[in-house]
């Protein structure tokens, strides 16, 4: 491989959150007052932190969301993880061949870290992500499209930015990606390829993902 570390977003890319999560937000923001569809939510929120959220409405309607806003949405969100949240297809087998090649990886997510601890202890995720290798936009601050995460996550694990790739599904995230200089490959099960522009390549199938690095 001529990569020495893989960085993987999290939602939508190692675990199968982003209908789950956008369904929940779409009906949250409707309750609130700000009409949103869910597919409007993944238009404009889908791999951005939570801070997205409130700038969004508060530059579109002036308006601010409740200051309880994340804990009661992520009290529903955890709530549907525990009961519904599943792996992406082929993900744990391809972590076992980056694990066996000794190739090193990490999560880089716009999410919490409690919210990643969540849906890799329903998923059987924890057993590869651990504190070591799990970084949050809580730990920079400003979140997608900014590069700091990918910079951050890069920076922990030792690696320079030319020398890293990452694995993301959303716009925000491709962004970001590149304007941290690194390799990114589209994962297109939830967004089109044509919104993902700029990247080393796309696929739809996590099993091809280690072919398309090699």
């Amino acid at each position: 491989m001529r990569y020495e570390l893989v960085v993987f977003d999290n939602d939508g890319v190692l675990v199968d959150s982003e209908p789950l999560s956008n369904t929940i937000l779409a009906g949250y923001l409707t309750e609130l007052g700000h009409p949103t569809t869910y597919e409007e939510s993944l238009r404009d929120f889908m791999g951005g932190a939570m801070h997205r959220v409130h700038d969004l409405v508060l530059e579109r309607t002036g308006q601010r969301l409740p200051e309880d806003f994340d804990e009661r949405f992520h009290a529903r969100v955890f709530a549907a993880f525990e009961e519904r949240l599943e792996v992406v297809a082929g993900v744990p087998e391809m972590l076992e061949k980056l694990t066996a090649d000794g190739v090193a990886y990490c999560v880089a997510s716009s999410g919490s870290h409690e919210r990643i601890r969540v849906g890799h202890r329903r998923t059987g995720l924890d057993r590869w992500f651990r504190e070591g290798n799990v970084f949050s936009a809580q730990d920079v601050g400003r979140g997608k499209p900014a590069p700091d995460l990918f910079l951050h996550a890069a920076g922990r694990m030792g690696v320079p930015p030319e020398r890293c790739v990452v694995v993301e599904d959303s716009p925000l995230g491709v962004r970001a990606a590149r304007a941290a200089g690194m390799d990114v490959y589209g994962f297109t099960t939830m967004t089109p390829a044509g919104r993902l522009p700029g990247v080393q390549g796309h696929f739809d199938d996590m099993g091809r993902l280690l072919d398309l690095l090699a």
